[in-house]
């Protein structure tokens, strides 16, 4: 766990090397709220008063994963990032519900709890699909949607190389293991700033061995992984005209999750969608490329009046 001042001096390091220079650098406000009997956690970054944004992490994330995105917002805008179910200081779910469904209910009940009104929903992979169920529903009441690198179809190959590294051995001997481990996978990313962020997603065990926060249960229900993804797909497809707020679909250029063809198919076929490739970037671009992720958000932002 990182002290107060080990998250300042991250976020400052974080940024500079991003290239980015905030107005100032603040910590957030760390809260929980309970939905339907779960008890989650969020990061409130102010400004109240300001259009909120509501920041929903991917698959094994967490809400500190939009740390130096909602930094840069935050003088202009009201930013919420949640701690989805099962995932970093969120409750895991007893029965180990981690169905489309429930995380899509997750967010009914976080944007109702917190009483934000006509929020833009910036979602990142597992978090775009629940922000997809969201938006189906109630399009009308959001200002616009953000999808980070996921959108109805993907490279499935790509997929399951994400899914294999989170569900590989998930106890090690120390955080340096998973910094090891995790550069491995993404190679493009500062293992100095790595080591600080994954501690974030990290807890010690009372054997002073380390495992990662999130519930290893939430990948157990997930049946036939490809058959599930081709059904959501076809029924995000077949209703993709309810979703008729502005929405701006991003892909990481290196991205092996996401591709330039399925990028462009789905935002041709939103109501009032288009796509933007941000460079240097795989599939998590908020972590590989937070300068460009905001080069491509701000003026969608201002386009849509937020």
């Amino acid at each position: 766990m990182l002290t107060a001042a080990e998250q300042f001096e991250h976020l400052e390091l974080t940024a500079n090397h991003a290239g980015l220079k905030p107005p100032e650098v603040v910590l957030p406000e760390s809260h929980h709220v309970v939905i339907h009997r779960m008890r989650f956690h969020y990061l409130d970054w102010g400004t109240a008063g300001r259009p909120p944004i509501l920041f929903l992490h991917g698959g094994g994330l967490n809400a500190h994963t939009w740390d130096v995105i909602c930094l840069m917002l935050r003088t202009d805008y009201h930013c919420f990032a949640l701690d989805q179910r099962g995932h970093g200081d969120s409750e895991w779910e007893p029965t180990s519900n981690y169905s489309h469904e429930s995380q899509v209910g997750d967010v009914e009940g976080f944007v109702a709890k917190l009483q934000l009104k006509k929020p833009l929903v910036v979602a990142h992979s597992m978090g775009g699909f629940a922000a997809l169920g969201y938006a189906l529903e109630h399009a009308s009441s959001l200002s616009g949607l953000v999808l980070v690198d996921v959108g109805p179809e993907l490279n499935l190959s790509g997929s399951k190389r994400i899914r294999d590294f989170i569900s590989q051995d998930r106890v090690l001997d120390s955080v340096d293991a998973f910094v090891e481990r995790a550069m491995a996978f993404n190679p493009r990313r500062n293992p100095t700033l790595l080591r600080r962020s994954l501690l974030h997603n990290l807890r010690q065990l009372p054997n002073g061995k380390w495992t990662w926060k999130h519930d290893p249960n939430r990948m157990s229900m997930a049946g036939d992984f490809v058959q599930e993804r081709l059904a959501r797909a076809k029924q995000i497809l077949d209703d993709i005209r309810k979703i008729s707020c502005p929405t701006l679909v991003l892909r990481g250029d290196r991205s092996d999750v996401f591709t330039d063809e399925n990028a462009s198919k789905f935002a041709a076929a939103l109501p009032y969608g288009r796509w933007v490739k941000v460079p240097n970037a795989g599939h998590t671009i908020q972590g590989d490329n937070p300068a460009g992720l905001l080069q491509a958000l701000r003026p969608f932002i201002k386009e849509i009046g937020l």
